[in-house]
């Protein structure tokens, strides 16, 4: 029987290759995810071990505020400069310097515009010399105070050379420099991780970065030769006490690396969800493949049941077939998740500006994974068919059968059923738990519920979608063969149906966050002019707080306010709060007339977060900003939350001790005849030495702001273009096994004069309605999910519902295009039949 099996299977290769396509494709993301993560992993190993490779020891204060990675960005607490002669008298200690190393340095180019960073930090540090992987390319270091050095990454990105003067971004203003030196890296490295490095004399860092003179970031600490630095370390702990951390340079190595695999494990699930839905598309493709191997094969079956063999061999003999196929995809799909997985490692490294990314490997969770999901996902897919296989009469070998379309009544109650739980797990996780997992579990049971019902549907719909192709007879005949077999139809159409249903549901759900944020901001935002920029690193753009009052002196200004907005720990629990200039304004420009200027021991706050936490005014507010000591403010005024821009605001003299001490949004009220081509212009000119932001009208901000969304709506589409495809294969799959399975019918419809060309066109009918069903299913199906999610998110602001009726319509006409697309080799081979073999064919 096992050889009757695999002899069976290298019969039909064409069946092979068509059936495990789909696993290779699902089992391709998974591996990708895996080797992209793993080799990224050792990316920062590597990266953190090179850059603490000159530090035995490094002392920091603790910070004020702990924010992980995936949190924002730590703000360092700064370090007296008496703490390096603390460090120095430690016993051990070789070497004990004070370094200012925080990002926020942003070089002006050769054309104006400021160096953009996708990611790694733009440090601006105080020059302490090189060191063993550091080596000078050009010039020297900086030893005056209007000096800068750059590394070569911010060079060639910047465009400038040594003896050029330099414009750069800080904690304050634009200043410009003239470069007297640029540094790499040994190895012919540019930049370690792609690290953007400004380096200042030590008291400009000080005062451009930290804001205050006489402070460090850390002191880094080389010991004495044969010293070991655990013990250095705990002997400057000792020394320092409980206010600092000291580490080791392999702990700081270590925990950074750490923080950043944290991301990418975030960055793995995704790749994995969306391999999961490309596997769960591609079960329906093997489920249907293989019901119609087993309906092809039903006298060859019944001729072994005959010959002695019993149920349970014969269940063997598909469930082998399987796991052979499960087995060769889970392989090929191993092989181009790897090919994957260094593709997109390729791609993190030029985004990230210069990452040197770690070999590429493939780690023990890809393989096993691979084989796990290739092999379990191709078996369960069969198991359906096998029983059905099973249960093939012996007689069937001695007679000319065809497979019965059975009666849909099991399979329509089961999908009620189903569907009604999905509906209900949907139900509970939107309105009551708010658990993702819920969510998410109801999802996949909806979508199972509706494609077992699917079959029940699809008799009325493919019926009238072949009516518009049934003007000819070969339209009339693709409409009858594709509405033939419900069940086959179904599965095929339910594939296609899901990854459409995904990407309508989630761009119902964006557009209508975009136009619920769009219309909250025109009806709450009544500045006419906004100063801001686009973020496009992990800091905001950020502008010359001297901007504001110059602005709020142009004729016609009615109101100008500024936003600074930052991290603290309210009353010990870590929230983001705001401060502004002028309260009053803000609240004049957001079209409220009830708030005042605060003062600097008083603080505003939303009326809902008031009530939540139990305050009223007159309560007393303990906030601890990144830096600074803690404070106590007065609630003096409260607010409608959707009214103003933030939760919490403190007044101006908090954003000194701000991570960002410089205004990152500011908003211009007109005063009454003022009009817009007479203020902008003006603004426009106070904000020209501020290239990361821009002045500009309202609309255009909040376009800007909700353009966003576009890149989540594209990123999905394009992750989700996976499954579309394996749907797509999908059709092909069905047809060209309906075609081997009808050449016997083909041959007798050529022979009573069907011509070549009338004999595509059928097919092509038929794989058209299949695709145009599917696609017709998902949008229903998407739009449904999507309308329930955002009536659930109603209490988050997103409160208009919006279908995009005209995506939905165009997913329609590129189904129809797959459809014809699908239907070219299947209708190519069902032309090229020999008529008179085609008749004889058993």
């Amino acid at each position: 029987m096992l050889r009757a099996t695999l002899k069976s299977l290298l019969a039909r290769k064409l069946r092979l290759v068509l059936s495990g396509l789909a696993v290779v494709l699902g089992v391709m993301f998974v591996a990708g995810a895996f080797v992209t993560t793993d080799t990224l992993g050792r990316t920062f190993d590597k990266l953190f071990t090179e850059g603490y490779a000159t530090t035995d020891v490094a002392v920091k204060a603790k910070p004020k505020i702990a924010v992980s990675e995936m949190d924002g960005e730590q703000v360092e607490t700064p370090l007296p400069a008496s703490v390096v002669d603390t460090v120095r008298q430690v016993p051990g200690v070789r070497q004990a310097t004070g370094v200012v190393a925080t990002d926020g340095a942003r070089v002006i180019g050769s054309d104006g515009k400021v160096v953009t960073s996708y990611g790694p930090p733009r440090i601006g540090m105080n020059w302490v010399g090189t060191d063993d992987i550091m080596e000078m390319r050009q010039g020297r270091g900086p030893d005056k105070d209007t000096e800068i050095a750059v590394n070569e990454a911010v060079a060639k990105a910047a465009g400038i050379k040594v003896g050029d003067r330099v414009g750069v971004l800080t904690q304050q203003p634009k200043k410009t420099f003239t470069l007297v030196g640029v540094w790499g890296y040994t190895d012919n490295r540019d930049s370690i991780g792609g690290v953007q490095e400004v380096a200042f004399t030590t008291p400009v860092a000080q005062r451009l970065m930290l804001g205050e003179p006489g402070v460090f970031t850390q002191v880094t600490v080389r010991t004495d030769d044969g010293v070991e630095a655990s013990g250095v370390r705990d002997q400057i702990a000792t020394r320092m006490g409980s206010g600092y951390d000291v580490k080791t340079g392999e702990q700081l190595a270590a925990e950074s690396s750490a923080q950043f695999k944290e991301a990418l494990g975030f960055f793995n699930n995704i790749l994995l969800g969306f391999a999961g839905v490309a596997l769960f598309v591609g079960t329906f493709l093997i489920l249907n493949t293989f019901s119609i191997i087993v309906a092809q094969r039903t006298r060859e079956l019944a001729l072994m049941r005959a010959l002695g063999a019993g149920r349970r061999q014969v269940i063997n003999s598909v469930l082998i077939e399987a796991l052979v196929i499960g087995l060769i995809a889970a392989v090929l799909g191993l092989g181009a998740g790897v090919g994957v997985g260094a593709l997109l490692v390729t791609l993190f490294g030029s985004m990230s500006g210069g990452l040197d990314p770690a070999p590429v490997g493939v780690p023990l969770a890809a393989i096993l994974s691979s084989l796990i999901v290739g092999v379990v996902v191709t078996v369960i897919a069969a198991v359906l068919p096998a029983l059905r296989a099973s249960r093939i009469s012996p007689i069937a070998a001695m007679q000319d059968v065809a497979t019965p379309d059975r009666p849909l009544t099991k399979v329509t109650v089961t999908g009620a059923v189903i569907g009604a739980a999905g509906a209900t797990m949907l139900g509970v996780g939107l309105y009551g738990t708010s658990s993702l997992w819920l969510i998410l579990a109801g999802v996949l049971v909806t979508f199972i519920g509706v494609a077992l019902l699917t079959p029940l549907i699809s008799k009325p719909v493919v019926s009238g979608l072949g009516r518009l192709f049934s003007w000819s007879v070969p339209g009339r005949l693709g409409r009858l063969n594709s509405g033939r077999n419900p069940r086959r139809t179904a599965i095929t159409a339910a594939a296609l149906m899901v990854g459409i249903a995904l990407v309508t549901g989630v761009t119902v759900v964006m557009d209508s966050a975009k136009q619920s944020i769009a219309a909250q901001a025109e009806n709450t935002v009544k500045a006419e002019i906004v100063i801001g920029g686009d973020q496009n690193g992990p800091r905001p753009p950020t502008f010359d707080e001297a901007v504001l009052p110059r602005t709020a002196a142009i004729p016609g200004v009615r109101a100008a306010a500024g936003l600074w907005s930052d991290q603290a720990l309210v009353n010990g629990e870590r929230t983001y709060v705001d401060s502004t200039d002028n309260l009053a304004e803000l609240a004049e420009a957001f079209g409220q007339t009830t708030l005042s200027p605060l003062k600097n021991d008083q603080m505003a706050i939303s009326a809902q977060e008031a009530a939540e936490r139990n305050l009223t005014v007159g309560s007393v507010v303990k906030v601890q900003l990144p830096r600074g000591e803690e404070h106590s403010y007065t609630v003096v005024a409260t607010y409608d939350e959707d009214a103003m821009p933030g939760t919490y605001f403190l007044p101006a003299a908090a954003s000194k001790e701000f991570g960002i001490t410089q205004p990152v949004l500011a908003f211009v009220r007109l005063a009454d005849g003022a009009t817009m081509a007479q203020v902008l212009p003006q603004v426009k000119a106070l904000v020209a030495d501020s290239p990361e932001v821009n002045a500009t009208d309202r609309s255009s901000y909040i376009n800007q702001q909700v353009g966003t969304l576009d890149t989540v709506i594209t990123m999905v589409q394009v992750l989700l273009g996976l499954a579309i495809l394996i749907a797509v294969l999908g059709v092909v799959n069905t047809l060209a096994l309906s075609v081997l399975e009808r050449t016997r019918e083909l041959g007798l419809l050529r022979a009573v004069g069907l011509g070549r060309a009338q004999t595509m066109r059928m097919v092509t009918v038929e794989a058209v309605v299949i695709s145009v069903f599917g696609a017709l299913l998902g949008v229903v199906v998407g739009a449904g999910l999507g309308s329930a999610v955002v009536q659930a998110l109603d209490g988050e602001g997103i409160t208009d519902l919006v279908l995009p009726w005209s995506q939905m319509g165009l997913y329609l006409v590129l189904a129809a295009l797959v459809g014809i697309l699908a239907a070219v080799l299947p209708s190519i081979k069902a032309a090229r039949l020999n008529v008179l073999a085609a008749i004889a064919h058993d």
